[in-house]
């Protein structure tokens, strides 16, 4: 691996992204919000974690846009990324496959995301070659490779990565983000969502946030103990509050008005968005900390609302809780 002094470009995260990687997994669609179950993940991820021995394997290697590429780079403050941007050839379709065994080994501690430069030609005209790979780690480029690299070599590549997340305290393992089609296998059938939750996603996937969150909000009144539909609530009023959202104007508002919980919120709002999910927590549990009377009852009620997104399995989110009921109490 080579190392690269590269800093990655600004981003601007769109979508919920680091909250939940499965947003992703749908090649094609703008990214959005995926509701998770009580355990954290989508719908879908729950279908494949539960299903028999007869389901298609699960997989850590998703399809995305190049549009797409600033929120899989922001992931990488999450898990290890990979992101290989391939052709038709035969040399990508080995490095691919090779890649996709390395990353699924792994069992989550590491993502691969591809790019088909086929599909997107100024991606193979701005690349030296194809395929070719970077890896990423806290959002920088930690090295390139391509595909003179051989196999043992890029086994050895991913282990080094994977150690060197766990040096920098990445130990969580990601949700299974789609399956891998066994030979000979028919892959399985996506299980069916309520209509309520499909129209809300259908909302999502044309930026209609409004929409989306009609149809979460009747799901709720039909069945109250709906929690999925809950939390794909609070992600769309998430997504609303911080569209056009500038985080430095934020920052800066938040800065200058210690005292204003409604500009601590905008933060904490745009840093879970982001995938600063320890920093969002923190600002909020600090207000809670100095703070007291409605606006202390306000920043807690809004984290626990942040909690509820980001997914109650999340480590992240049991380190803020102990920092919350000690703030608290």
């Amino acid at each position: 691996m080579t190392d690269s002094a590269q800093e990655p470009q600004s981003r601007r995260v769109d979508a919920r992204g680091a909250v939940d990687l499965s947003g992703l997994a749908s090649q094609g669609a703008p990214a959005a919000p995926t509701p998770a179950g009580p355990a954290g993940q989508s719908p879908t991820a729950q279908a494949q974690a539960t299903a028999g021995p007869s389901a298609a394997p699960n997989s850590w290697a998703i399809q995305v846009q190049p549009q797409q590429l600033q929120q899989v780079v922001e992931l990488s403050g999450q898990a290890p990324v990979i992101v290989l941007i391939h052709g038709a050839d035969a040399a990508s379709a080995t490095m691919k496959t090779t890649l996709e065994d390395l990353v699924d080994a792994q069992q989550g501690r590491l993502l691969l995301a591809e790019i088909d430069s086929a599909a997107h030609p100024e991606l193979a005209q701005s690349a030296d070659q194809v395929p070719v790979a970077t890896a990423f780690i806290g959002g920088r480029p930690v090295g390139e490779f391509d595909a003179s690299v051989p196999a043992d070599q890029l086994a050895q590549l991913v282990t080094q990565m994977v150690q060197m997340a766990t040096q920098n305290g990445m130990t969580q393992k990601l949700p299974a983000q789609s399956t891998r089609v066994v030979e000979g296998q028919e892959p399985p059938a996506e299980p069916e969502l309520p209509p309520l939750h499909q129209a809300a996603l259908d909302a999502l996937e044309n930026s209609d946030y409004a929409a989306a969150a009609t149809a979460y909000q009747q799901a709720i009144k039909e069945k109250p103990d709906d929690e999925d539909a809950k939390i794909g609530l609070a992600q769309v009023k998430l997504l609303q509050r911080t569209t056009g959202a500038d985080l430095a104007a934020a920052r800066q508002a938040a800065a200058e008005n210690p005292d204003d919980i409604d500009a601590q919120i905008a933060v904490a709002d745009l840093d879970v968005l982001g995938g600063h999910v320890e920093d969002g927590f923190s600002r909020l549990v600090r207000f809670i900390q100095t703070h007291f009377g409605d606006d202390r009852e306000t920043a807690r009620a809004h984290l626990v609302e942040l909690y509820s997104i980001t997914g109650d399995t999340d480590p992240r989110v049991s380190a803020s809780r102990k920092q919350l009921a000690r703030a608290l109490f």
